[in-house]
């Protein structure tokens, strides 16, 4: 039995639904802002060109009020919050061999520039406390680059941080300011 034809007022309908569904989508995303890709017109394609941003990790509870800086140990993390505890800024640090306690300290004083106990060249040091004879301050190395692994047996107390998050700390933590140690 030989394949029957469509008629040409059926492709004709066809490809015109087409053309429509491609020009819809293409409108949907200009009215959104997105540029148009050739993936637009693909059924199941997203009009999203990158996933929403992931959404900070909340202050932790029991970290006080008020302007101050949180430092979490159990997630190596900082947060600067403003009179209001809203958090300005959270980021990842990196943490030294010696923790300081839980508990609420103040900025004591701060350093533009030295060299680490690990011979790397850091910037931003804001010391909050001491522990066990060991200095124990927030910074940054100079060069951006994260610390390398302690030596054995070392005792350090920096808590190393991104150079732009150092920047960050720097303006925000002036001598005098609360920090809260959290676990």
């Amino acid at each position: 039995m030989p394949a029957r034809r469509l008629p040409s007022w059926a492709w004709t309908t066809a490809l015109t639904v087409g053309a429509v569904a491609a020009v819809a989508a293409l409108t949907v995303q200009a009215d959104q802002g997105a540029k148009p890709t050739a993936s637009a017109a693909r059924p199941g394609a997203s009009a999203r060109p990158h996933p929403a941003p992931a959404v900070p990790p909340a202050v932790p509870d029991g970290s006080g009020t008020g302007r101050r800086v949180v430092y979490s140990l159990g997630r190596h993390r900082l947060w600067l919050v403003d009179a209001s505890d809203a958090p300005r800024r959270t980021f990842a640090v990196w943490a030294g061999t010696v923790s300081p306690d839980p508990g609420t300290y103040k900025v004591s004083t701060r350093r533009e520039t030295t060299t680490g106990s690990d011979g790397v060249r850091i910037e931003h040091i804001v010391y909050f406390t001491a522990k066990s004879g060991v200095s124990i301050a927030f910074s940054n190395a100079v060069d951006g680059s994260s610390p390398p692994p302690p030596a054995a047996g070392s005792r350090t107390g920096g808590i190393r941080m991104r150079a732009a998050d150092g920047a960050a700390l720097w303006t925000f933590a002036t001598p005098g300011t609360t920090v809260a140690v959290v676990s």
